[in-house]
């Protein structure tokens, strides 16, 4: 299958003389020849195909090599020609002298990262341990502790006034100190919590620092292709499975066609759309990915593989249909049994062994030489840091939903049950927000941090302040109204007035009021309306002769309360 060399003695004597080819079968070739005494010219067959039964008008009949040696054109085929039934009918063979069979080819290409990557450092149970044991643990310890503590709660219900630090806050310690975030927590006050927290501090820089050991490791891009167990592979028997199909190929008038359409005659009939006339074609198909895979022989496979320049080839799977490749004579030629011998020598002593291993072995090695260490990463690479902020702003929104939920339909509920307190050990925002005073409280911190910046504010507050003093002035008044009429305020009433004293003579002359309007005389408390049986903080009597002075008692604790509040 070679162009013809007119003299081959001058052509090996002279290295700048033309000579047409080297390889594997050229020096089994000339090793016959010095051996066996001749000579030798070669000759490319007229239609370039490698023998197979080809139905013309007239039936059926052979062409390429096969026709040539049946003619009597050539007196031997020495090539990657193998041996099959159909052809020993008609011609002859040596022995094998290199075994082969059917391979698929793919090419590499750069995969992507996996939007789970973040994930992969650690398997699902260790993510669950992490998630639903450690980080469950560490917080409900610390709180746990906080509340016993006597710096803490105390083993108190309610949390200390100017305690800020709740079990919600607890978690968002805990998820602080894991990934070492850089943002404002409230620290306990126990020295049981605190050490409870530093044990979780040092958890977390041991679990961090595997975490980013492997992360580093599973965000590298790797090389990827189509992993065929081979021929009988479920994805080539069906290619639908996948949208789109897979697309493979064959080079036609080979042996490999004549395997598939005798032992795979589905897969043949679906291979034809995406045949080649040639292994360079196929080759190239599937290096553009015009094509996942292409079938040819093994042996000849694994050798381009080898020589590929860009190192981007690659066989997979299991060989299928095992043959061999043979010297083929014309029917009956007296040259087979000489050749025979010839060849099981060379198997004995090792050339045939020495020449495969000069041609056939080696690793490709490219010639493109990349300038840079590493690509700059496109935004596949890295989506799975997207996927996570998008997944986080969904989750954000949705909380926003109950948030809004929680204020326009549980709180009022809520605040009718949680006389004591109670939520506030969960959090202190939803403590605040069920009672009147917490919400009080929350609006004095405030104020009294804030500041005038221009000099409309200041007359704002001296006003405020005037107004404040004649509502004081006023309060005294009613309180010494009640006392005239014998009527006192209830204990827990008695202590809510004392309370706001408190506040406002800790505030004194510095207290500041915010820019809101505060000129208003009273404020409506967001509390639900208390209960005759057990909250009301005057009981009204039956009705006397009294009963006016009563009823016009209970209006002016009502506004001493309200003003006391604005105080």
């Amino acid at each position: 299958m070679m162009a013809n060399v007119t003299n081959q003695t001058l052509a090996q004597q002279n290295s700048t003389y033309y000579q047409c080819c080297s390889g594997f079968c050229i020096d089994m070739l000339q090793k016959f020849s010095d051996e066996l005494g001749f000579s030798y010219d070669l000759f490319r067959v007229e239609d370039g195909k490698w023998g197979t039964l080809e139905k013309t008008e007239t039936g059926y009949k052979w062409n390429g090599l096969v026709a040539a040696l049946m003619n009597h054109k050539a007196d031997m085929a020495l090539s990657s020609f193998k041996i099959n039934s159909e052809r020993e009918s008609v011609i002859d063979f040596t022995v094998p002298f290199l075994e082969s069979g059917i391979a698929i080819v793919v090419a590499k290409r750069t995969g992507i990262i996996s939007p789970t990557a973040f994930l992969e450092p650690f398997d699902t149970a260790s993510w669950m341990l992490v998630a639903f044991v450690a980080i469950q643990v560490a917080a409900l310890t610390v709180f746990l502790f906080e509340w016993l503590s006597p710096g803490g709660y105390n083993m108190k219900v309610a949390p200390p006034r100017d305690h800020k630090f709740s079990l919600l806050r607890t978690y968002w310690l805990v998820w602080a100190v894991l990934f070492q975030a850089a943002v404002h927590v409230d620290c306990p006050k126990g020295f049981t919590a605190r050490f409870m927290a530093n044990i979780w501090a040092m958890f977390a820089v041991v679990f961090l620092a595997i975490y980013t050991a492997n992360l580093a490791a599973f965000m590298i891009t790797r090389e990827e292709y189509h992993d065929f167990s081979g021929i009988e592979d479920h994805r080539l028997q069906n290619p639908y499975v996948k949208k789109p199909p897979f697309k493979f190929g064959y080079v036609t008038y080979t042996n490999t066609e004549t395997i598939l359409n005798k032992h795979q005659p589905e897969m043949f009939r679906y291979m034809r759309e995406y045949s080649k006339s040639s292994i360079a074609s196929g080759i190239k198909a599937i290096k553009k990915g015009d094509q996942d895979a292409f079938l040819y022989d093994a042996t000849v496979l694994d050798y381009l593989v080898g020589q590929d320049d860009e190192c981007q080839l690659l066989t997979v799977g299991t060989w299928y249909h095992m043959t061999g490749y043979g010297i083929a004579f014309p029917r009956g030629s007296k040259h087979t049994a000489q050749f025979n011998e010839r060849l099981m020598s060379y198997k004995d002593n090792g050339d045939m062994e020495r020449i495969q291993r000069f041609w056939l072995t080696g690793a490709c090695k490219p010639k493109k030489q990349n300038k840079r260490a590493s690509e700059p990463l496109a935004l596949e690479q890295f989506l799975s840091a997207y996927l996570l902020l998008f997944s986080g702003v969904l989750l954000a929104l949705i909380l926003l939903l109950l948030e809004h939920f929680y204020f326009r339909y549980v709180r009022q509920h809520l605040a009718k049950t949680d006389s004591g307190g109670c939520c506030a050990l969960i959090s202190l925002s939803m403590g605040k927000s069920l009672t009147f005073r917490g919400a009080v409280f929350e609006a004095q911190d405030k104020l009294r941090r804030h500041r005038c910046r221009d000099p409309l504010c200041d007359t704002h507050i001296w006003k405020v302040k005037h107004e404040l003093d004649m509502a004081r002035v006023r309060i005294k008044q009613l309180e010494k109204e009640l006392e005239s009429h014998g009527v006192k305020p209830s204990r827990k009433f008695a202590s809510s007035l004392t309370t706001v004293r408190a506040e406002r003579e800790m505030l004194g002359a510095r207290e500041v009021f915010g820019v809101r309007d505060m000129t208003r005389n009273h404020i409506t408390s967001n509390e639900p309306a208390p209960r005759a049986s057990s909250t009301t903080a005057l009981t009204p009597p039956p009705p006397t002769e009294a009963g006016g002075a009563r009823q016009r008692t209970s209006v002016e604790i009502r506004e001493i309360a309200e003003m006391e509040t604005v105080l």
